[in-house]
């Protein structure tokens, strides 16, 4: 019994602790994700991006992701957010790092005209 009491709890607590990293992964997911759409619309920037993922992240997450980094890309095709840390540890162990990870990717919102003009003949359009 002295034995079988230390291992349910430790098995409670990896338990617990795989919960808060995987809530801590999807609350980045979901950031990168908010961030990439606020960059990729037409007249955004890679700033707006990288301000809209940190303001989800502050209300989400402020004290369960550590050491967080938002690394915003945008050209004029391809809005890219990026973001990296470490979840919050609860059990107490030195060499333990729960990294978290999350990038999204989006074309950039753009006005395309078409390339044929309507009654062209073999534009397929009557």
């Amino acid at each position: 019994m002295a034995i079988l009491f230390p291992v349910t709890l430790l098995i409670v607590f990896a338990i617990v602790q795989f919960g808060v990293w995987y809530h801590a992964s999807d609350v980045a997911r979901a950031a990168a994700e908010e961030g990439v759409r606020a960059a990729r619309v037409e007249g955004g920037t890679a700033q707006a991006g990288a301000d809209r993922a940190n303001q989800v992240l502050d209300d989400n997450a402020r004290s369960l992701i550590l050491d967080r980094r938002v690394v915003p890309s945008r050209d004029a095709n391809v809005a890219r957010l990026e973001i990296s840390g470490r979840s919050v540890r609860i059990v107490p162990i030195p060499l333990l790092v729960l990294p978290v990870h999350a990038v999204a990717q989006s074309p950039v919102e753009r006005f395309r005209a078409d390339s044929a003009p309507v009654g062209v003949a073999g534009s397929g359009v009557p």
